[in-house]
């Protein structure tokens, strides 16, 4: 399926079904800690996504693109909001993205994102648009795996959704991979320039004529995030490093893991409260 074609399929993103609990208990006082509905926004890259598209839409004529929930949150009314969340489809059942384990991959998008946050202040880089680019950057997985189960399904028995080499398989076999998708979704939804750009160029910083450094920190991002996924010791992290990105933002193996902002508790222990 092309690009385009793929783009053009309906695609239903399911939201963590706690996160859309605790927001609509919270949006159902009369005034909302927003501080909170923030935190738990920020949990979830479906319903990040819808926040941002809504306060990107033509309804609000901003005189710039917003790139982060807290500014969508300034723009946005409570009933605004309260129908947003109160529609958000839930991923509940086990197969509400074929293939891909929900739970897995909203703990390992909430990873990423901060995880981006903290490389991009370590750089100097724009840490909101690196949280959004971080959450929102793996969106493009489910779509594919909704638009085409049938076909992913052959690359999954290969590498699963989150391994390491999963983008270059995706970019051999379709002619895209989810980066790509993730950054159409991205422009479609009006999000700034430099989120595009770093989620477009996510799985091959500065192999294009845009220097972006952004696209570098959320791929470094991801190689943290993913090895974690994969269980990596640390003779295996420091054979995948991804070095020729790391060189040119000027971060080593080490420095990247300083920058690490996770208490990486075992699964089994933080199940109850993972996205809290």
């Amino acid at each position: 399926m092309e690009l385009n074609a793929l783009l053009a399929q309906p695609a239903v993103l399911p939201s963590l079904p706690r996160a859309v609990a605790l927001l609509m208990n919270q949006l159902a006082h009369d005034e909302p800690d927003l501080r909170r509905v923030n935190q738990l926004l920020g949990t979830d890259p479906a319903l990040a996504a819808r926040v941002l598209e809504l306060a990107n839409s033509g309804a609000f004529a901003a005189q710039r693109h917003i790139a982060g929930i807290p500014e969508a949150l300034a723009l946005l009314s409570t009933a605004q909001l309260r129908t947003l969340v109160n529609s958000a489809p839930l991923g509940t059942a086990s197969r509400s993205v074929p293939g891909v384990n929900l739970p897995q991959f909203w703990r390992y998008s909430l990873h990423t994102a901060k995880l981006a946050r903290s490389l991009a202040g370590s750089l100097h880089q724009d840490q909101v648009a690196a949280y959004t680019a971080g959450l929102l950057h793996g969106l493009g997985e489910l779509v594919i795996h909704l638009a085409a189960p049938e076909r992913v399904q052959s690359l999954n028995t290969l590498v699963a959704p989150l391994d390491l080499r999963r983008s270059k398989l995706e970019q051999h076999l379709f002619g895209y991979c989810y980066g790509r998708v993730s950054a159409a979704l991205a422009l479609r939804w009006q999000l700034p320039q430099v989120v595009v750009d770093a989620l477009a160029y996510q799985h091959a910083p500065f192999e294009n004529k845009a220097y972006e450094p952004l696209a570098g920190v959320i791929h470094l991002a991801v190689w943290r995030a993913r090895a974690r996924e994969a269980g990596l010791d640390d003779k295996e992290m420091a054979v995948s490093f991804p070095d020729e990105v790391g060189v040119v933002l000027g971060l080593d193996i080490d420095m990247v893991l300083q920058q690490d902002p996770i208490d990486w508790t075992p699964r089994s222990e933080a199940d109850a409260g993972e996205f809290a």
